[in-house]
């Protein structure tokens, strides 16, 4: 019994670890090379967290998640997207004649630099060109959230 309450409190103090270093982990570092190093960087972040919804191709599905190919929600108002990243999106939403409306959870536990990277990827990817978000965007939007 002894050995069981040992191992169980081994478990414990692991996992307490673990939560606390997820929830303390060091901000990202924007990576060295520019643009084509944060798209990289972006193109994992979108693999991880964006991918299951908006699809491979940015495509989204059909009346559920929109596209990420050449819409003003992408290539507008940086502001605008890095909000939604932040704080999710619970709106239909009508894109090119269809609507959608599959709820979008909040990613703000994501750093700043993996919002930055992961928007330049997809507002460099898909067919789109639009200029790269810095880490320094999301810092802002995110303070003005609080």
């Amino acid at each position: 019994m002894k050995k069981f309450y040992c191992i169980l409190t081994l478990l414990i103090s692991f996992s307490f670890a673990s939560t606390y270093a997820q929830a303390h982990k060091p901000a990202a570092k924007a990576p060295a090379g520019g643009l084509s190093a944060s798209v990289a960087a972006g193109k994992k972040v979108y693999t991880l967290y964006c991918l299951t919804c908006h699809q491979a191709d940015g495509g989204g599905v059909p009346n559920m998640n929109p596209p990420l190919i050449k819409t003003s929600y992408v290539l507008g108002d940086k502001n605008k997207i890095i909000k939604i990243v932040l704080k999710g999106f619970n709106e239909n939403v009508e894109i090119n004649g269809d609507t959608y409306t599959n709820v979008m959870p909040p990613q703000a536990t994501l750093t700043d630099q993996e919002i930055a990277d992961v928007l330049t990827y997809v507002r460099n990817s898909f067919g789109n060109k639009a200029a790269a978000i810095k880490s320094a965007d999301v810092k802002k939007v995110r303070t003005s959230l609080k």
